[in-house]
Order: structure tokens, then sequence, then C-alpha cells
């Protein structure tokens, strides 16, 4: 079962057949993220073929991991598959399995 991890604590956690794989990244279903985990970010970043993404930062126990997760709110239509899912990096670990 795919589970993003930091500092300890579980962040994200779904079922292989409810994630989607992207370039390499895992995007979780919203509903498997522990949002207490997430504070809004300001950054934004461009891809050509998905679209603007947003950024949240990842806190765990008042450790702040900087724009370590994203997410497309309103992807290209080449990038539906990822509406509503977060994904995750800059030191969270991610087990695909």
């Amino acid at each position: 079962m795919p589970k993003a991890t930091w500092n300890g604590r579980v962040i994200a956690e779904a079922p292989t057949g409810e994630v989607e794989l992207v370039e390499g990244n895992v995007y979780f279903p919203v509903g498997a993220v522990r949002r207490e985990h997430l504070a809004p970010s300001d950054t934004h970043t461009f891809c050509p073929w998905k679209g603007t993404a947003s950024y949240y930062n990842v806190t765990v126990d008042g450790q702040v991991n900087q724009d370590a997760a994203w997410y497309y709110p309103d992807p290209m239509p080449a990038a539906e598959n990822i509406r509503g899912r977060i994904a995750f990096w800059r030191g969270v670990h991610v087990e695909r399995t």
C-alpha cells in the first residue's frame, strides 16, 4: 500500500488501486491525506501538459517542510487523472507498494 511519511509520521496512505503514478510520482487521493499535516503555501509552478500546480507545506510536530506537497487544482485535460490528488517530495518518503 503506497504511503508517504515525514519525520516519523504517516502523511498519506492509500491502496495501490487508488493512487495515480505520473512521471515517477505517487498522487494520493485527497481523502487519503492527513490534512492536519498540510499548511497552505503561496508557491505555484507551471507544467506545460499538467497546468499550474499549487503547494502545501508539510508540518509535523512544529517542523515545516516548505512546499513538500503539490497538487493541480485545475489540471489540463491530459492530466485530468490527477485532479483531486496530492503528491510529495523534498524529503517526504514515499513507498510505492
